[in-house]
């Protein structure tokens, strides 16, 4: 009997036939379904385990028992379990033949004996052919391809495979905008899954080719699926398929195993695209990864799902923008798709919601090479990304703007000559304002480091004061990082800075320094004017230059939004065209239904020197 000593040690490098086939031949192994499936997850971090399997009589077993019980206490209650549905699968049949049935001609002279009581079935647990001992505890006896048997049936143990803890399709889905399934995997990666896509194909599809969706729910009618031939994590619906629903079939894996598949089928059938968007021809400059020595940099407030919303927004703000063009689900597609399409190695993104984070951006990102931190502000926050194959992530140096001025002792003669000011020091401290700052190393060159930060300074047309010290406080952290904890490393500092090139705030930013008479220190009144001078270490320029505006809405449209490089270290490849006027205007302004924000992202090659 195996008794498991040493067992840890002892089961180091052995492997089941599922994970020493190939993929192919493991997916087919699981196909002809040689052996049940007994599914047992256990991390060293959790006091249990879980256990599930099918019984005979077709109910489904989830079990949850402590990793040190005895394996004889587990045995017990399977066998239970399996008795009580015995017992379950006898009443049900007896019921069914006891049924009065007139046209069957069964016999009336009485029901037949009553059938024998089952006996409890044999519950054994084998691994290398030799029963596990009872006492043998749950963490040892449970390993990667033992045999549960009960009774007749035998069923493999698979110990802790590729698994998918979450997986959901986007609730709208657009002809011509790629479809990112939402996944998370519990010992597995994205890379080593396989992906299946099938549409909808039944009996009244035709009706749909007319334009919009049928008036019947999808459930109404007998949905049948044909291959929509792709095998990748992301589909890109055609016109061909509005009208019907997608179905996506998924098996988990970590390219040596694979898991339970599952299967997802999409709520909404795709809908009718927008036609032409604002970003359709920047994608013409951006089809391709840049090479080693460039850096795509991408800075973009996406606009919140939590301000786009709102009845302000639908009625003053963006009246002009249909009001299904406001929606999170229809504006994230279009996001998704222009992020894509740029190609890029660094995107900073401002207006970021939590949820779209997860739930969008993440899986859209990700499937492209991309991988991403957050930093919350209050209602929303930042966002950076960087491509996996260029950049790893070294360290991340967030602040809140009024957290650090308030206790970093970086920031205390900056401090000092705010306290004179208590008004305008009041107003500052008020301000959620964060900065988000990542130090990435190049995976090609590791003696090549970069300062990433991106920031959304405060947005009223009167607080360019506040915008100067936030700025300023910005600045100095960056140095910090970029010269004290990694010295003499080049930043790239992307964002909203809500200042268009001929305020303050760009003029310190260009300049190093802003004198104390600047008009911009007495923004919203003499009241709360702070007349002091600033200066910073860095020689910057805003690599796309000083475009006619990068924000615009009904009421203005002005230049907010920049990709600051140091000059010491960076210079520009290329600038990647902004949308002409006719395109940005073609639905008067922005938002609208081919343009998902009230800004436009800027994009530029960028090269080392």
């Amino acid at each position: 009997m195996w008794r498991f000593s040493g067992v840890r040690a002892a089961l180091r490098g052995v492997r089941t036939a599922v994970e020493q086939c190939s993929p192919a031949e493991a997916v087919t192994e699981r196909a002809v379904g040689a052996m049940e499936r007994a599914v047992v997850r256990c991390v060293p971090s959790e006091p249990k385990l879980s256990l599930s399997f099918a019984l005979a009589d077709g109910s489904h077993k989830n079990m949850q028992r402590d990793q040190s019980e005895p394996l004889g206490r587990v045995l017990s209650r399977i066998a239970t379990n399996a008795l009580k549905g015995h017992a379950k699968a006898a009443a049900a049949k007896k019921s069914r033949k006891n049924r009065p049935n007139a046209s069957s001609g069964a016999d009336s002279s009485g029901p037949g004996p009553e059938p024998a009581a089952a006996s409890e079935p044999v519950v054994k647990l084998y691994y290398r052919e030799e029963a596990v001992a009872e006492d043998v505890l749950n963490v040892d006896a449970w390993q990667d391809g033992a045999v549960l048997q009960i009774g007749d049936v035998k069923y493999k143990v698979e110990r802790n495979p590729p698994a998918f803890t979450e997986l959901q399709l986007p609730r709208y889905i657009m002809a011509g905008f790629p479809v990112f399934p939402k996944l998370s995997l519990e010992f597995g990666n994205p890379a080593g899954c396989l992906f299946r896509w099938y549409k909808e194909a039944r009996p009244g599809a035709a009706e749909f080719e007319g334009g919009g969706p049928s008036s019947l729910p999808p459930s109404s009618l007998s949905a049948t699926w044909t291959e929509a031939g792709v095998q990748e994590r992301v589909y890109t619906p055609s016109n061909a398929d509005i009208g019907q629903r997608l179905k996506l079939h998924c098996t988990p894996g970590n390219g040596q195993r694979f898991g339970p598949s599952r299967e997802l089928e999409s709520v909404c059938p795709v809908e009718a695209g927008p036609g032409t968007c604002t970003f359709d021809h920047r994608h013409l400059y951006t089809k391709k990864v840049t090479e080693d020595a460039l850096i795509r940099t991408v800075s973009y407030n996406i606009l919140a799902d939590t301000y786009a919303q709102t009845e302000f927004s639908r009625t003053v703000l963006y009246p002009y923008c249909a009001p299904y063009a406001l929606e999170v689900d229809y504006r994230q597609n279009l996001i998704q798709k222009e992020l894509t399409g740029y190609s890029a190695d660094l995107i900073c993104l401002q207006e970021v919601d939590r949820a779209v984070f997860s739930d969008s951006l993440v899986p859209a990102l990700e499937a492209f090479g991309l991988e991403g931190v957050f930093r919350i502000k209050q209602h929303e926050g930042l966002a950076t990304f960087y491509r996996k194959s260029k950049f790893s992530l070294l360290s991340q140096h967030d602040i809140s703007f009024q957290e650090a001025l308030e206790s970093d002792p970086l920031h205390k003669e900056l401090l000092e000559k705010l306290v004179l000011y208590p008004l305008a020091q009041e107003k500052l401290l008020q301000r959620s304002s964060v900065l988000q700052v990542s130090v990435l190393q190049s995976t090609k060159d590791p003696s090549k480091k970069i300062c990433v930060a991106n920031t959304h300074l405060y947005w009223h047309p009167k607080g360019g004061y506040i915008r100067l010290i936030q700025m300023a406080i910005a600045l100095a952290h960056i140095k910090h990082v970029s010269c004290d904890l990694y010295p003499d490393i080049p930043v790239i500092f992307c964002g909203d800075f809500n200042s268009t090139p001929s305020t303050g705030m760009y003029e310190f930013v260009i300049n190093g320094s802003i004198p104390e008479d600047h008009a911009d220190w007495a923004s919203n009144g003499e009241e709360e004017r702070c007349n002091m001078s600033l200066k910073h270490f860095f020689k910057l320029k805003s690599a796309c230059g000083e475009p006619a505006y990068t924000n615009y809405v009904g009421g203005f449209h002005g230049c907010l939004d920049y990709i600051f490089i140091d000059l010491n270290a960076l210079e520009v490849e290329q600038v990647i065209p902004l949308p002409s006027h006719e395109e940005v205007t073609t639905h008067q302004a922005l938002p609208s239904v081919s343009h998902p924000s009230d800004h436009i992202a800027l994009v530029c090659d960028l090269k080392w020197k």
